[in-house]
């Protein structure tokens, strides 16, 4: 794909929030935000449902103005022509004809827009070679996300949103579409993704900011926000009973799937020492910093109090 020479301004933001607040009716859905997203990097967008990732997103497509504040887009207002052709967007509901080939759905968005990338381009980066002339009807799940994917390319953006893009992918084409998106950020543009999958996140984020309840509570590389959980994640397998393993001090909570038992706990050392003493034929024990899902699930806890 080529490189838009609007890229060379790398030193400014592609879009931004600045003191935003965003309201519907009696329920604030986003406190007065600023959030600012890079060139040449993924920011990840995580929140449970209603924290104000939705309104965001929308707001940096200039699909509806905030209350309060500033939204920007490579310096212009988000809600600004200028501003909307260099961005591209695949939504998680998005609609397309089911009647339209694959090509012809192309081939109607690259004449959106001045500049586009040539179809062959699209197809390559979308893997999309082999399925030209299916009915978009008849696409599996994961090759509807994929044309998705190619729709939101077409006019060679400088800012991609990705909302939830993976849903229906098979674990291969995720994989692949994981290589594709490394490649816009190698190519300077700025990739804003939302995911359920904290995988997906901790694989693919430069940074993952937070939401919750309409605030920033974390902004950082997904390292950095494990690093805030003070528990750790123990592997093994027991003979002991699970309430028994729940029942040791320092332990915070313990699941098992199958022969499986994992364990959460801030004192990893001395909860292997007791599960050893108790247990002589433990064995496959692993001990591992917490995941990124440990630290969403503390940091959106609806104990967290936010000033």
């Amino acid at each position: 794909m080529s490189a838009s020479g609007n890229r060379t301004a790398a030193n400014e933001p592609a879009a931004e929030l600045q003191a935003v607040r965003v309201r519907y009716g009696a329920v604030e859905a986003l406190k007065g935000i600023d959030l600012s997203i890079e060139r040449g990097r993924i920011t990840v967008l995580l929140g449970p449902n209603g924290a104000g990732k939705t309104s965001a997103v929308r707001l940096m497509l200039g699909l509806i103005p905030p209350h309060s504040g500033r939204v920007l887009v490579f310096g212009h207002n988000a809600r600004d022509a200028v501003a909307k052709r260099r961005v591209g967007a695949m939504m998680q509901v998005a609609k397309v004809p089911e009647s339209l080939r694959v090509t012809e759905h192309i081939d109607t968005f690259r004449a959106y827009y001045p500049k586009p990338l040539d179809r062959a381009s699209l197809i390559e980066a979308a893997g999309l070679k082999g399925l030209e002339r299916r009915l978009f009807g008849n696409l599996s799940g994961g090759e509807k996300q994929r044309v998705l994917f190619a729709l939101a390319l077409a006019g060679d953006p400088d800012l991609l949103f990705l909302d939830e893009p993976t849903v229906g992918m098979d674990v291969e084409t995720r994989r692949s579409f994981w290589k594709n998106v490394r490649a816009l950020r190698e190519n300077g543009r700025a990739v804003l993704l939302t995911t359920h999958y904290l995988e997906e996140a901790d694989a693919l984020a430069d940074r993952v900011v937070v939401l919750h309840q309409g605030r920033i509570v974390a902004d950082a590389t997904p390292d950095r926000i494990k690093q805030t959980v003070s528990r750790r994640r123990i592997r093994c397998v027991t003979s002991l009973e699970l309430t028994d393993v729940r029942a040791i001090a320092a332990v915070d909570s313990a699941e098992r799937d199958g022969e499986v038992t994992t364990i959460l706990t801030p004192s990893a050392e001395g909860v292997v020492r007791t599960l050893l003493l108790r247990d002589g034929s433990l064995h496959h024990l692993e001990v591992a910093g917490a995941a990124l899902e440990d630290a969403f699930i503390e940091l959106t806890s609806d104990a967290l109090e936010v000033a």
